[in-house]
């Protein structure tokens, strides 16, 4: 069975109603990115980071998964699919992907401060004075920028196997995400699915873009790899 490896993106989950955040200013919900998503940020005003992520939280709990999360479980009928996704949402499992890599962490999902490895599910606010079997303050498990992406060198290995690599939703603009794409082997069949593609069809070798977003692309995905 050959091996098809999704990248996935914010794109995809949009459609389920996840807010992407991230507003045309650069701006999360009127904040500077480093206010909210950097451990100096955190530090400087855990209240205000903790808030962020439990609306965040919040959100996700009333949400569902999409077409585009469903068409990739029935892509697993035919193939060994593996998932690798920028995003902190839990989408992919909920509709029943087997195989899933968070790269920047897990917003259902809460850590010690004290301890990257001490990460433990969590699905209500988190609030100054929860804390962690070692006594310490808990965060929400997500990576912050300015700090290492601890899933990136299990996402390369996963990478360099592929037979097929999708990519959806994402610009592949954010680093080191958009690295993955050049640990494939040479000619690897690419398929580039997003309504506003941020690559051209010579960027690599074997690639078809499908100008689409998540759920009819997926849709069309199918129809290429398998009808």
């Amino acid at each position: 069975m050959k091996k098809l490896v999704v990248l996935t993106g914010a794109g995809i989950s949009a459609e389920s109603g996840i807010k992407t955040f991230r507003d045309a200013d650069g701006l999360w919900e009127g904040h500077d990115i480093y206010e909210v998503a950097s451990p100096q940020g955190f530090e400087a005003n855990p209240e205000l980071v903790l808030d962020f992520y439990n609306q965040r939280r919040r959100q996700l709990l009333t949400v569902k998964p999409n077409k585009a999360h469903f068409n990739l479980v029935e892509l697993e009928k035919h193939f060994q699919v593996e998932i690798i996704t920028q995003n902190v949402d839990d989408l992919h499992e909920r509709a029943g992907s087997n195989n899933v890599t968070h790269l920047h962490g897990e917003l259902l999902k809460a850590r010690s401060t004290n301890n990257i490895n001490d990460t433990f599910d969590w699905k209500k606010d988190i609030v100054l004075g929860d804390v962690a079997e070692d006594g310490a303050q808990i965060r929400p498990h997500i990576v912050w920028f300015g700090e290492d992406v601890p899933m990136i060198e299990t996402a390369i290995e996963i990478v360099e196997k592929a037979d097929i690599l999708v990519v959806i939703g994402t610009s592949m603009q954010v680093y080191p995400a958009a690295s993955l794409v050049n640990y494939i082997q040479p000619n690897i069949p690419i398929y580039f699915i997003d309504p506003k593609p941020s690559v051209t069809k010579n960027a690599f070798n074997n690639l078809t873009i499908i100008e689409d977003i998540a759920s009819t692309g997926t849709d069309k995905l199918i129809e290429l790899l398998i009808d």
